[in-house]
């Protein structure tokens, strides 16, 4: 090679550099004083995010301040597939990881091998101690994030009223779903930039709006009344193997809920794990024919019209009627009964004639006011409004089947509210389940007050209906619902279900409905079995013994005093005492 060809690469080696830098110069010139907005614009949403800050539920409590929904925070474990290809051993990281995680080593390798994926997750809920593990072994590419997982300490107690929040923490069921505005809070927001390797930088962060965590909902209802509920529900139903059972405890002059409970039930952690019917709460959203129990509304109407009086006399026929040429019978053939002894024995013609006597009109506009057919507006989803037909659709025989509970159908709440309003001398209160909400600064927010929503009866109906209702407990249908050192107001109810071919005797369900003190009333019971099973599926026999159970552990812990004998009720049927 010549030394002027050598001068001439040298020259053209240089005059390719000069070029290049000149290239790179007036590039960068241009990138920094010409109309580069595009490329700055996408610069910008290439390295600025917008991260939403995730906020915690607000607790669910009982009336007492017991947990029973709160949020914790858990870790998980999830790895970047690509950037421990980049700067780790996915093998090795792949075995360290299915022993700690206890997870197959095939899964472990096809999510670490995903090469379009830049977050896998591999498990939810790891235990801290694995955790530690993990991190102390610092594995490219391999991340714990935390997260917030919703969490139900009592697991089933209380499972219908307290409800569940679903996979992505929404409400779906019970006071979640009904106050889903307040448990969930206001997620915050955070405007930040990252560098290449999608690191924040620190120094560019825009904007930061701290999250707002979600209210505290607490109850009215008690863990513990609960638990006896619960646990009275099932004793029974372990022997009368029921298709279904439901319970509500009320306190009488505020309206609130003491306890509800149905069955079947379900584990609030595990609500995917059963059927949707074990999630209905029967309590609110179970509409049936409540059969004799309903005939305390029926007489109450008559009594408040001054239309009866305990003490005449009602012929019942020796158990068998016959109206608008259809035949009434009743459960035992009754001659002769006052009225104090017809409620007693819960004769359906007895009901029917007292019926009649109101007329179409009156029976309907008292049905009215106790709230028969209209839903009760409690904080609750799911419930029914129950059926009360228009007047213009009821038959001839209407008037003489509704007061035994046929041709209308009710939800144990509605049932319960009506004997609600005779324990409160007359008037009707809202069902509360909302005892309080409070905010993450304490601040209480407004919820539905104790207040009467109607007034079906006078005061002294309601007293009058007090003292013939204890008579069913003392010697009548509802023996088994006595409770000692206490008089029991209450009414037994059994009804047979309807079937394509009309009633069918082998299905029923068997209710009983009361309050205590009778003469001072604290709480109110209702209890109803779905296709109770045995020789005995009544009312008195079935729910009875169970209404007993469960008054007689709340009002011990309630602390509630027996009225002394000498202001308890006298026998109602003996003439002169109805008004005492």
């Amino acid at each position: 090679m010549t030394e002027t060809s050598q001068r001439l690469r040298m020259i053209a080696v240089v005059a390719v550099l000069v070029l290049a830098w000149l290239g790179l110069g007036t590039r960068l010139c241009y990138l920094h004083l010409g109309d580069n907005d595009h490329l700055l614009t996408r610069i910008k949403e290439i390295r600025e995010i917008e991260q939403p800050l995730v906020v915690s539920r607000g607790r669910v409590l009982d009336r007492n301040g017991n947990i029973m929904a709160l949020d914790l925070t858990m870790r998980k474990v999830a790895v970047d597939p690509v950037f421990m290809r980049e700067h780790g051993h996915p093998r090795f990281t792949g075995l360290q990881l299915s022993r700690l995680l206890e997870l197959d080593p095939a899964m472990v390798f096809a999510s670490i091998s995903r090469p379009d994926r830049q977050y896998v997750e591999l498990k939810e809920r790891v235990a801290e101690e694995t955790v530690r593990q993990i991190e102390a072994m610092r594995l490219p590419g391999v991340r714990c994030p935390e997260f917030s997982q919703r969490h139900y300490p009592r697991g089933s107690l209380m499972s219908h009223v307290v409800g569940f929040a679903n996979a992505e923490a929404v409400g779906s069921a019970g006071i979640e779903q009904k106050m889903e505005h307040y448990l969930r809070g206001v997620p915050g927001l955070r405007v930040t930039e990252v560098d290449g390797k999608r690191r924040e930088v620190y120094t560019r962060r825009v904007l930061e709006i701290a999250p707002q965590p979600g209210a505290d909902v607490q109850l009215t209802l008690d863990q513990n009344i609960q638990y006896f509920v619960e646990k009275a529900l099932d004793d029974a139903l372990a022997t009368n193997r029921a298709k279904g059972a439901w319970a509500i405890v009320q306190h009488v002059r505020t309206g609130e809920i003491l306890a509800m409970a149905s069955r079947p039930d379900y584990d609030l952690n595990n609500f995917n794990a059963v059927e949707a019917d074990h999630r209905l709460n029967r309590a609110i959203g179970y509409v049936f024919e409540p059969g004799s129990v309903f005939k305390v509304i029926v007489y109450a109407a008559a009594f408040n019209e001054g239309l009866l009086t305990p003490h005449e006399i009602f012929d019942c026929e020796n158990g068998l009627w016959h109206y608008a040429g259809k035949p009434l019978k009743d459960y035992h053939p009754y001659g002769r009964l006052t009225t104090a002894e017809a409620l007693k024995k819960s004769s359906n013609i007895a009901a029917a004639k007292i019926a009649l006597r109101l007329g179409e009109e009156r029976l309907h506009r008292c049905l009215k006011l106790f709230g028969i057919g209209t839903p009760t507006g409690i904080a609750l989803p799911g419930e029914e409004g129950g059926i009360l037909s228009p007047r213009s659709r009821w038959t001839k025989l209407s008037i003489t089947r509704i007061p035994m509970g046929h041709e209308v159908a009710v939800t144990s709440l509605q049932m319960l509210q009506a004997m609600n309003a005779i324990a409160n001398g007359g008037e009707m209160m809202r069902p509360l389940v909302l005892k309080r909400v409070a905010n993450a600064k304490g601040e209480a927010l407004p919820v539905p007050p104790a207040e009467a929503v109607s007034h079906p009866i006078r005061p002294e109906t309601a007293r009058l209906m007090a003292r013939l209702l204890t008579q069913v407990t003392e010697d009548g249908t509802g023996k088994k619902a006595r409770v000692e050192g206490f008089s029991v107001a209450g009414k037994t109810g059994t009804a047979e279900k309807p079937g394509p071919g009309g009633y069918d005797a082998k299905r029923n369900l068997a209710s009983f409905v009361g309050f205590l003190p009778a003469e001072n009333p604290e709480i109110s019971i209702i209890v109803t079995f779905d296709e109770p099973h045995g020789d005995f599926r009544t009312g008195g026999a079935i729910a009875a013994p169970v209404f007993h159970q469960i008054a007689e552990q709340t009002v011990r812990y309630l602390d509630i005093a027996p009225v002394p004998e000498t202001q308890r009720f006298t026998y109602a049927g003996e003439p002169g005492s109805a008004g005492q």
